[in-house]
């Protein structure tokens, strides 16, 4: 076994310090009392009542959940879908040109996706706003949802889906009540990842964005070409809150899952 030495404790303290130290100095200074980022005047809490009272943070923060909800949820439907046909539904015409289609946006650049669509929509004579958003987040966003999901369906064991076969259960009913509880995780896991990517979109959203619907990556990046105000640090901080308490909370439940099937598993070999 390889010893932890002062080369990997200090490689280690470095790395996590290049890393969340920025995070740590950003959160102190959202409670600084002054209005100057880079000037310590005292503790203050005053910042984040002001941004409560910011309409235009508000109605940006309002349109990135709006947005975010709906386009993962369909970036899951149609990314689920996409992972059923590529992974079972075997060899059929296209089925090459098919895939490709659902990976590329994984490797297109965004400067390029987000032109494409806003010509697009500008063909079709289709305003600008959160519809436009969500379409273009869940044109980028479903392939990963298919990469999450057809991973988890290559290892799915097809002789749960006979036996429910054999059982009497139609297709439909076999896949909702084996394959679909079985997949759910990737399925959720893919939801999560296409809501994190559509809250942290810039790109792609100044394109398919108008005037009446900014997203808050938007709204942030215009505030700070202006400067960088108390505000975007009480924002920046309490994104931080948020994103660390789920990832808190999903580590929990993965604990206490992980703890119930090594309690399950100990309980069928004391009763076998």
């Amino acid at each position: 076994m390889r010893r932890f030495s002062w080369f990997n404790a200090t490689s280690l303290t470095l790395g996590f310090a290049f890393l969340y130290l920025p995070m740590i100095i950003l959160v102190i200074y959202s409670f600084n009392e002054s209005r100057l980022v880079t000037v310590w005047a005292g503790f203050s809490a005053k910042w984040y009542a002001e941004l409560l009272q910011n309409d235009a943070f508000l109605d940006a923060a309002w349109v990135t959940v709006k947005v975010g909800f709906w386009s993962s949820t369909l970036a899951t439907v149609l990314g689920a879908m996409a992972a059923y046909v590529m992974v079972r539904g075997g060899r059929f015409f296209g089925r090459t040109l098919f895939s490709g289609m659902v990976y590329a946006p994984l490797v297109m650049p965004e400067v390029i996706t987000g032109l494409s669509l806003l010509l697009f929509f500008i063909a079709i004579d289709l305003d600008r706003g959160v519809l436009t958003i969500v379409l273009a987040h869940t044109t980028f966003s479903m392939c990963y949802v298919s990469v999450v999901v057809s991973s988890r369906l290559i290892s799915f064991d097809k002789s749960l889906e006979e036996a429910a076969l054999d059982l009497g259960c139609t297709p439909f009913d076999a896949f909702r009540s084996v394959t679909l509880p079985i997949i759910a995780p990737s399925v959720i896991a893919g939801w999560l990842l296409a809501f994190t990517l559509s809250l942290d979109d810039l790109v792609i959203a100044s394109f398919a964005s108008g005037p009446s619907s900014t997203t808050l990556p938007i709204k942030i990046f215009s505030a700070v070409r202006l400067g960088v105000t108390p505000e975007i640090n009480a924002l920046s901080t309490i994104m931080i809150g948020i994103v660390t308490g789920g990832v808190i909370c999903a580590s929990l439940v993965m604990k206490r899952n992980v703890a119930r099937a090594r309690a399950d598993e100990a309980r069928a070999e004391m009763n076998s």
